[in-house]
Order: structure tokens, then C-alpha cells, then sequence
């Protein structure tokens, strides 16, 4: 009987549970997922769910404004050049600086009202400009993507609003990454307030952080009822830049909290080092059949490593006993790899230092005259 009325208050529990979800419309929360990077590397030094896919928001601009910087790099377009505005452009929703049909803006000016401004009719604008349509711009947008190895990152449209834009904290990190490589977009991503059309249309950021705090970067503050509040940040200090990413998360001060304590964390406690490594510690690999009995083996050029402040950097060099002739040099021998405690950090491939031809029946013949005569 004590078992029978268990399994009725346990069902009871269950279907009042479901029942107040239903009425009230809600469910629980999921946590606000982060990220903090170490820009040269692009290791991830800090995260919670940093690679859990959700709504990508307004951040989903920060490929748009890549994508136009790229074409400016390439000659496709002038910072300067004058961009007649497309009609698909008018009357796009939400955020907006009320573009018209057939006016003209500078590409500058259409990257400070996406940028300071978050407007997606200027996104639309600059979509059309660098790729004819905005579908065809999203399909540019997909491609790069996949082309940085965002596997969890995808587009819907260049402005953000379409719940289909979905990312992740480290891979929208690696993105700000890819956008540090073009300083002259740095003057925009930290300019609080600006106008356009001489003085007419006034822009905001919402990235209030760039008013207060030093030896910022940008990147990037926004919110959507599907993404929540998002916020993006770049910095740099004593040469060092990082980028902290905070996704989905309910409260907008939080949000700005946690991305301002990430970025404090990866310059106070994160150091860049390069592997202290000599090929003195390489042995020769034995080489059967080969011209020579060994081939000397060298590593490729090391990169840098972010790790934790005063900790150090061990190494294990794995190679083979021996390789069969011929070997060529490049060929790969082995690995190097590196670790901060027990903490992979990458490995290096170690390769032939030079040419071993294969030793056949006539070198090997003449080899041994050559030894009877010495």
C-alpha cells in the first residue's frame, strides 16, 4: 500500500510540473554560454558550454562587417566608394538608420551604422554590395565559415534577425579573431557615438564599454529575444589580445560583467609563450636500405602557446626506430608534442632533414668494395 501511494505522489509531482509549464508558457532557462580566447593562438583559455550551438543575434553582423572588409582588402571596394542603396534595403525591420531607396553612402558610413549602430538595413546594403543579392551574400557568409572551421556556425540572413543564425561562443570568438586583422575597422568598433548624414542621424553603441574601459578593441553588444543579451570584446595589453564572448545570457548587466571579467582574467593570469626546443635533443632515425645508414630529423617552426602565468612548458618527441629507404627530405618522421601540465597544447610534425636514396643490389656492391679497399 506505502508503494502504491509513491508512485501516486510521484506521478501527481510530474503532471503539476507539467501542468505550470504549460499554462505559463515557460521553461527553465539554459545557462549563458562563454568564451575567452588568446587571439594569436586562438587557443580557449576560459568557457561555459563555449561550443554548445545557439542564436547567433545581432553578433551575426560581425561575419557581414568580415566579409566587407575583405572585399575592401581585395580591391573590390573603396572604404571611400559610394554605394547607391539597393530597394531591398528600405524598410528592413528592426534596428535601422531609415535608408531610401537610391541614396548613396559611403562604405565607411554603412560600416558605422552597422557597427555603432546595428543596423540591419545598412547590413542589407553592404550584403548587396559585395555580393549582388543578400542570399547570395549569406551563401559568401557560409562559406567563410566553413572555410575558418566554424563547424557549428550557420546563416540565414546578414542581419541577425532570422532565429536560424546559430553559432557558438568559441567559434563567433574565432571569428572577432579573424576581424583583428584589420585595424582600420578598430576606430568604428570603439567609437561610442557618431553620426551620419551630416549630423542628422545620430548612432550609439550599445557596447557601452567602450566609453570606460582602456586598451579595448570592440567588438560588439547586442540583445534579441531569441539570443538574449550577447556581448563580444577584443583587447589587448603589454602586446597580448584577447577576445571574451558571453551568448544567451538573461540579464544584460551579467552580461557585460562576465564579458569584462573574462577579458581581465586572460591578461592577469594567461601568458604567449614559444616552446623553448633544441634539435639537440633529436635523435638520427635509422634508415634500412638506404644510401645512408640515418637521417637527421628536424622539427617545422614551432608556434606560440598561450598557457597559465608562471607555468611551464614540457615536450615528448615520439620517432621511429628505423625508416625504409628511399626517404625524401620533408617526409614525415614523427611528432612533437607539447604540453602545460597535463594539458595538450599542439603538435608539431618532425621530418626528414635530407635525402636517402634506396640502396639496391649494385650500391650495395659497390659499397662493399669500396669498404674492402679503404
Amino acid at each position: 500500500m506505502k508503494r502504491f501511494f509513491g508512485i501516486l505522489t510521484a506521478l501527481l509531482l510530474m503532471f503539476t510540473q507539467n501542468h505550470v509549464y504549460a499554462d505559463s508558457g515557460q521553461q527553465p532557462e539554459a545557462a549563458a554560454c562563454s568564451a575567452l580566447i588568446e587571439a594569436q593562438t586562438g587557443m580557449l583559455l576560459r568557457g561555459e558550454q563555449s561550443d554548445r550551438q545557439t542564436a547567433a543575434g545581432s553578433q551575426t553582423k560581425l561575419m557581414t562587417v568580415l566579409l566587407t572588409a575583405q572585399a575592401v582588402e581585395c580591391g573590390k571596394l573603396a572604404e571611400d566608394a559610394e554605394i547607391r542603396v539597393p530597394s531591398c534595403a528600405e524598410g528592413v525591420s528592426g534596428a535601422s538608420v531609415w535608408l531610401m531607396s537610391g541614396e548613396k553612402m559611403t562604405v565607411t558610413e554603412l560600416l558605422k551604422a552597422v557597427i555603432i549602430g546595428n543596423a540591419n538595413d545598412a547590413s542589407v546594403a553592404l550584403a548587396c554590395a559585395v555580393s549582388g543579392t543578400e542570399q547570395g551574400f549569406v551563401s559568401q557568409m557560409n562559406a567563410e565559415a566553413f572555410s575558418l572551421g566554424l563547424h557549428s556556425t550557420r546563416f540565414a540572413d546578414c542581419t541577425g534577425m532570422s532565429a536560424e543564425n546559430v553559432t557558438t561562443a568559441y567559434e563567433l570568438a574565432l571569428i572577432c579573431r579573424e576581424l583583428l586583422q584589420y585595424a582600420w575597422l578598430t576606430p568604428l568598433f570603439t567609437t561610442w557615438r557618431d553620426f551620419l548624414r551630416d549630423g542628422a542621424t545620430e548612432l550609439v553603441n550599445e557596447n557601452r564599454l567602450v566609453r570606460t574601459e582602456e586598451n579595448l578593441l570592440g567588438m560588439k553588444a547586442g540583445h534579441g529575444s531569441e539570443s538574449g543579451y550577447t556581448l563580444t570584446l577584443a583587447g589587448e595589453r603589454d602586446g597580448m589580445r584577447c577576445i571574451s564572448v558571453v551568448l544567451g545570457c538573461a540579464d544584460q548587466e551579467e552580461c557585460f560583467r562576465t564579458g569584462k571579467k573574462l577579458l581581465g582574467t586572460g591578461f592577469s593570469e594567461y601568458t604567449v609563450t614559444t616552446p623553448d626546443f633544441s634539435a639537440e635533443f633529436l635523435r638520427p632515425v635509422t634508415v634500412r636500405r638506404g644510401m645512408s645508414n640515418a637521417v637527421l630529423a628536424e622539427s617545422v617552426q614551432l608556434r606560440a602557446a598561450a598557457v597559465p602565468a608562471g607555468e611551464t612548458v614540457s615536450c615528448t618527441v615520439i620517432l621511429p626506430q628505423y625508416v625504409a629507404a628511399p626517404v625524401r627530405a620533408g617526409d614525415v618522421l614523427g611528432e612533437i608534442a607539447f604540453y602545460c601540465g597535463d594539458t595538450l597544447l599542439y603538435e608539431a610534425e618532425l621530418t626528414a632533414a635530407a635525402d636517402v636514396p634506396y640502396r639496391g643490389l649494385r650500391e650495395t656492391f659497390c659499397l662493399l668494395l669500396g669498404n674492402l679497399f679503404k
